[in-house]
């Protein structure tokens, strides 16, 4: 999990769980546990999706059926609804996508893992800049840099005097927020749901364990039934995370090519 391994002594009293338990030592040279869950993630949905157009069939098989089924939902309804005529071209990378951030997502649910890749702020910046230099040049691309300003900036029917103080803050929002906002929202919910979690199940144990009383040993199942149910929850919020980092992916392009803000 995280740093579970040691349970604090009964004379030291309970330790909640706080953002230490997140900082995890490096297994070899300077390469951590979230490091190789990005890279074991990546060989997952490589594999994933190799296998399942390995064998290509009319009636396709339960890989192919998942497959497919992953790619039809973010090609049907992510980048179809939220791009417009031009969406082709940017669903091998929105379904990529998805998927990396799922399997990171599930990462924190699953034995032994444990622990949320994202949970740690650094990671989801570096998915945001990707998402914000992509929808920057098809931007440029489309408008040139001073259409990609005027769309982003400049929002039509607003008074002139209005324009001069809305401006400013479109160009904040639109141009420099966004990669923040994208990645604080998915680093938020993973850290604060792996968070939850700690607490539910080490407090638990340490009720049960370290309390020098009877009532907190009683009541000390509690803890780990509200852990199992919250995991329940946490991969329901996991899966959501994953499908709204695409969609704004997706509705950020979408808005950049269309001809007014």
């Amino acid at each position: 999990m995280t740093t579970l391994a040691t349970a604090p002594p009964p004379s030291g009293g309970f330790n909640s769980p706080g953002v230490e338990d997140f900082n995890l030592p490096p297994i070899f040279g300077d390469i951590t546990k979230p490091v190789l869950q990005l890279v074991l993630a990546a060989l997952i949905i490589w594999a994933f999706f190799a296998l399942s157009v390995r064998k290509p069939s009319l009636v396709p098989s339960k890989g192919q059926f998942l497959g497919e089924s992953l790619h039809g939902l973010v090609r049907n309804s992510i980048a179809r609804d939220n791009i417009g005529p031009e969406f082709l071209k940017f669903v091998p990378y929105l379904t990529t996508l998805f998927a990396f951030i799922l399997v990171n997502n599930l990462f924190g649910i699953i034995p032994i893992i444990q622990f949320p890749t994202f949970s740690h702020p650094g990671m989801p910046y570096v998915l945001a800049i990707f998402t914000w230099l992509i929808f920057t040049w098809v931007g440029i691309k489309h408008h040139g840099f001073i259409g990609y300003l005027r769309i982003s900036t400049w929002p039509p029917g607003v008074p002139g005097w209005v324009r001069f103080i809305l401006t400013p803050i479109e160009f904040i929002s639109n141009i420099l927020l966004r990669p923040v906002t994208l990645s604080l929202r998915l680093f938020g919910n993973m850290f604060a749901g792996h968070l939850l979690l700690l607490v539910f199940i080490l407090g638990g144990e340490y009720m049960l364990l370290h309390s020098e009383t009877l009532l907190p040993k009683i009541i000390s199942p509690i803890a780990f039934v509200l852990a199992i149910v919250f995991t329940f929850f946490e991969a329901f919020i996991q899966v959501v995370q994953a499908y709204v980092f695409v969609i704004l992916t997706a509705s950020y392009i979408g808005t950049v090519l269309a001809d007014d803000h």
